[in-house]
């Protein structure tokens, strides 16, 4: 498993489920509805979240699309990682703080697949993370006018070759909300 051996934890990581960022990416009420079902069972469980938000030049801090979308509240015991970069290690303390509490592998969810959900899951895996993406939690915008493909197949490339990712010493996945587990 994880090549984090000292590692025995599981965590929800939300990435980037903010206004400006879903408003209007694919599905989008079902993706929140089904992150939120995550957040709940990953509470049930006393699994760690860690919520991350994006921001930059477009995505200013402090703005109301900055902000995370109402239906999904954050726990003020629940860390919140600001990012500036895709991948949502880069440049941010996320690694500490899975290492503080001992996550050596990752349920990953939010937005945009084709983005920060890629770069992050690809992130994870090459730091020696289990990295389990929730198929029916993630989402993406319109980018077909720039040449990139309608988003449910971006989704469904996504979730296709992220269940056959391998390497020595860690496993990759892609799972159904409702089939997640946050033990063993």
């Amino acid at each position: 498993m994880t090549t984090l051996s000292d590692r025995v934890n599981t965590a929800l990581v939300v990435i980037d489920v903010q206004n400006g960022v879903v408003a209007e990416a694919y599905q989008r009420d079902a993706v929140v509805a089904n992150i939120s079902a995550l957040v709940e069972k990953a509470r049930d469980e006393g699994a760690p979240i860690v919520w991350v938000q994006h921001s930059d030049d477009s995505l200013e801090k402090g703005s109301l699309d900055w902000e995370y979308v109402p239906e999904l509240t954050r726990r003020e015991s629940e860390p919140l990682v600001h990012k500036n970069y895709g991948d949502s290690f880069e440049g941010t303390d996320l690694e500490q703080l899975l290492a503080n509490a001992g996550v050596g592998r990752l349920v990953v969810a939010g937005a945009e697949t084709d983005a920060c959900i890629r770069s992050t899951i690809h992130g994870a895996f090459a730091r020696g993370y289990d990295v389990t993406l929730v198929g029916d939690a993630h989402t993406t915008n319109d980018q077909s006018a720039w040449g990139a493909p309608p988003p449910e197949m971006v989704i469904a490339h996504t979730n296709l070759y992220w269940q056959y990712q391998a390497a020595p010493g860690r496993s990759a996945g892609v799972t159904d909300t409702g089939d997640v587990t946050f033990s063993g």
